[in-house]
């Protein structure tokens, strides 16, 4: 069983960016009369952000960090590791974790990697720093994570293209001996990794024929190397493993949900959100939500509800939270984590 606990791990802050462009869903052609207020009304995503061309997940992250390091003064010489969780890097090669610690200043020395991970990334970063950093090698670490989906689905898809949104991500760590440990539990069932899939890259290389765009059936025009979203299959998962996976979390480490302050959830869908909150017997009141005007930013979802939905009273508050991702793998994760004031930016916005 995956279950894990890091300690001497403190969060020091998170910050998060958007572009400003915004993806308004009952604007979109695809729908028919009436089509776009039945998604609005089963998953509340209204709106999203959509980067411009020539504009990268990386950027979205590097601003986040950049201003997240000005606010907790840092010296950047100090922070040891850089972890970047995403689908979407700018290069094949190099790994944009590389490019992040020079475009940020860092440390030649700085532990650089690429998490290449969707929904639920921002739980497994989280443990991948933390385990870095809980010896104290390292003292100070950027968790940088986010999604520019808008680079990977088709705009002419009503299955996929109305739920995404775009957004980057930072999140400090810093070494603190005697700081509450994180405590984790894991799943990965790749037997159901069709469920959410782009089909050409590596194993099927790109070729001219893969760009051609194809009528799937009305309303679903896509090519390739564009993803492919198995709704039902990824509705029922989501409906039964984060639950399982939260309640494991709480039996092997042995505390209640009564006790936390705030469940949060990757925002794929709020009925979902809602149906594993009821689950769990968790009151609405402590489930915050930012899809309705960011929609399914992917990995980049529980930072971006942090900074969005509770940013005010975790800067000023401590908390006890349990965070949840879930989706493309098909791979989960929680966590409990406790935080103690921590810097939260107010929403940082792109052109």
């Amino acid at each position: 069983m995956a279950f894990l606990s890091f300690s001497n791990v403190k969060f020091a802050g998170v910050a998060a960016a958007v572009p400003k462009i915004v993806k308004e869903i009952k604007d979109l052609s695809f729908f028919s009369p009436g089509e776009a207020d039945k998604v609005i009304a089963l998953t509340h995503i209204e709106r999203s952000r959509m980067v411009p061309k020539g504009m990268c997940c990386s950027d979205l992250c590097y601003e986040a960090a950049e201003q997240l390091i000005e606010r907790l003064q840092w010296n950047k010489q100090d922070i040891g590791a850089l972890i970047y969780v995403s689908l979407s890097r700018d290069y094949l090669t190099p790994h944009t974790s590389a490019l992040l610690q020079d475009k940020l200043g860092l440390s030649k020395e700085c532990y650089a990697i690429d998490v290449p991970l969707a929904c639920s990334g921002y739980v497994y970063g989280l443990s991948v720093i933390a385990g870095l950093m809980q010896n104290g090698g390292i003292k100070k670490g950027l968790l940088l994570v986010g999604e520019t989906t808008s680079q990977l689905q088709s705009p002419l898809d009503k299955t996929i293209w109305p739920l995404h949104g775009d957004g980057g991500t930072a999140t400090a760590l810093e070494f603190n001996e005697g700081a509450s440990p994180m405590l984790f539990h894991f799943a990965t069932d790749g037997s159901r990794g069709d469920a959410i899939i782009n089909l050409d890259g590596m194993r099927h290389p790109i070729t001219e024929e893969s760009m051609r765009m194809i009528e799937v059936e009305p309303g679903i025009i896509r090519n390739r190397t564009q993803s492919v979203l198995d709704g039902m299959n990824v509705f029922g998962f989501s409906i039964k493993e984060p639950p399982a996976s939260i309640k494991s979390l709480t039996e092997h480490y042995d505390f209640s949900l009564d006790d936390i302050d705030y469940l949060i959830l990757h925002q794929a869908n709020k009925y979902m959100d809602d149906k594993i909150g009821k689950k769990l017997k968790v009151p609405a009141d402590k489930i915050p939500f930012s899809l309705m005007q960011y929609g399914n930013t992917s990995s980049a979802s529980i930072p971006i509800t942090m900074v969005v939905g509770i940013g005010e009273k975790l800067s000023l508050e401590d908390a006890d939270v349990v965070i949840c991702g879930f989706g493309s793998g098909l791979s989960w994760g929680s966590a409990y984590i406790k935080l103690d004031h921590i810097i939260c930016l107010p929403l940082i916005e792109l052109d």
